[in-house]
């Protein structure tokens, strides 16, 4: 017989998500981030994020379920089988994007994302970027409400929303998508090639600032932004199985 797997359970600040820990450490244990085999998430989508973030250095996969309001990236709550769930669960590996942004005062703020890196204008005009591709200007001047790139994973978020397409988790893609496109007027955005590099040049910065968001990290009256995937960093998810990532992404365009 297997030994059982050592769990270290982490919940997020509500109420309802840390008395299930509590409850859950009574039923299988706990031990620290570290020692653990598993890690199992109590929260929402957010709190998962900050999750996969925290323990980004261990290559621990991490069980979700949700204890929040959003929970894309979790699974359905219940106390009873989690060992045998957690055996049986189908895993995706994710690689985040790294954003490098330059801002007007000369600082830089490099950050991580498993969702999107998204810029939005931060004033009454609309911005004005230039987008670069592997070194290449593919367009002089988008005139937008923001842009953002995402990954597979986060395709079905601001992504979808702003009216870009859904990814397969496995595609070797990114998602270039504009937010409010004012010109070109009918630009819906491009596909590109996982190992793209990314940078947006933002026009007239001081009468037309903008903002770059890495997930949750900001970096506010941005110059430039460089967006790439980082290979070399991989977030491992679970979910119970019929219920994966590419499931989940399947089943959201057939809403």
């Amino acid at each position: 017989m297997q030994p059982r797997p050592k769990i270290c359970f982490l919940a997020s600040d509500a109420d309802m998500a840390e008395d299930s820990a509590i409850s859950l450490r009574a039923i299988y244990g706990n031990v620290e981030p570290a020692q653990a085999d598993m890690i199992v998430a109590l929260g929402g989508d957010g709190f998962m994020l900050s999750t996969l973030y925290s323990t980004e250095r261990l290559d621990t996969p991490v069980y979700g379920m949700n204890r929040g309001t959003v929970g894309f990236l979790m699974n359905e709550f219940n106390h009873e089988g989690l060992f045998e769930r957690l055996e049986q669960a189908e895993e995706a590996v994710l690689n985040p994007l790294r954003m490098r942004a330059i801002c007007v005062d000369g600082t830089t703020v490099e950050a991580l994302a498993i969702n999107e890196v998204s810029l939005y204008r931060g004033g009454p005009q609309a911005a004005k970027l230039r987008i670069t591709i592997d070194g290449r200007v593919r367009m002089d001047e988008l005139v937008c409400d923001g842009a953002l790139v995402s990954t597979p994973a986060g395709s079905t978020a601001y992504n979808y929303s702003a009216h870009g397409p859904i990814l397969p988790i496995g595609a070797d893609v990114l998602a270039l998508t504009p937010v409010a496109a004012f010109r070109p007027r009918r630009w819906r955005g491009a596909l590109l090639p996982k190992t793209a590099t990314v940078r947006f040049d933002v026009l007239e910065a001081k009468k037309r600032p903008v903002s770059a968001v890495a997930d949750s990290r900001e970096a506010h009256d941005i110059l430039s932004v460089e967006i790439h995937s980082e290979p070399d960093i991989r977030h491992r998810i679970l979910f119970d199985p019929g219920h994966g990532l590419e499931e989940r992404l399947t089943r959201e365009q057939f809403v």
